[in-house]
Order: structure tokens, then C-alpha cells, then sequence
């Protein structure tokens, strides 16, 4: 059974730097892509950024020049370095992977602040 497990998550100041990892495990033949989304309340989940088997990356406008996604789909990770983070990052940031024969996968989410 696919298991995606993220952590680091917190509380940071504005313009303070967070990353996030996740893991994925169990049963995995092939990861065609890892990304990560975020939530608040209200409103849709929307993608921050997402990575391909290729290297291939894709960011939401909105944090352009300020997170970067890395990883290697081969060992099943993906981080998500965060910088000058403000408040309206503020979120909580779910792990999301395409496994096998191109099932979604979903992390339990883990918590981002921003506030001083």
C-alpha cells in the first residue's frame, strides 16, 4: 500500500525560509511525478510546484523565484525549499505523487505558517 509521509512544517516569520520533505513508500514500481499542493480554509487546493521523472519542474505563479522543488523520483522524495515566505503562504502543504500506472497519490498534510 502507497504511503506518502511529509514533514517540516512550522512556524516561520515572514520572510523566513522552510523546507518540506516527503517520502514515498510501499509498492512502488515507478513515480512519474511528485509536486506539492496547499490548502486553506475555503478554498480549492491549488499546485505550488510539481517535478517529472525527466526533471521537468512547474510552479505556480505565485511562488516564482521563491520555492523550489527538488527531488529524485528514483529513491521516491521530494523536497520543497521555501524563501522569503509571507504570510499569505500560509497553508497547509499536502505531498502529491503519480505511482505505478498513473494513480494519485495524497500525503496527510502538514502545516505552514507565516506570521510575526
Amino acid at each position: 500500500q502507497v504511503q506518502l509521509v511529509e514533514s517540516g512544517g512550522g512556524l516561520v516569520q515572514p520572510g523566513g525560509s522552510l523546507t518540506l520533505s516527503c517520502a514515498a513508500s510501499g509498492g512502488i514500481f515507478r513515480i512519474y511525478a511528485m509536486g506539492w499542493y496547499r490548502q486553506v480554509p475555503g478554498k480549492q487546493r491549488e499546485l505550488v510546484a510539481d517535478i517529472r521523472s525527466g526533471g521537468a519542474t512547474n510552479y505556480a505563479d505565485s511562488v516564482k523565484g521563491r520555492f523550489t522543488i527538488s527531488g529524485d523520483l528514483a529513491k521516491n522524495t521530494v523536497y520543497l525549499q521555501m524563501n522569503s515566505l509571507k504570510p499569505e503562504d500560509t497553508a497547509v502543504y499536502y505531498c502529491n505523487a503519480e505511482i505505478n500506472w498513473g494513480s494519485l497519490y495524497w500525503g496527510q498534510g502538514t502545516q505552514v505558517t507565516v506570521s510575526s
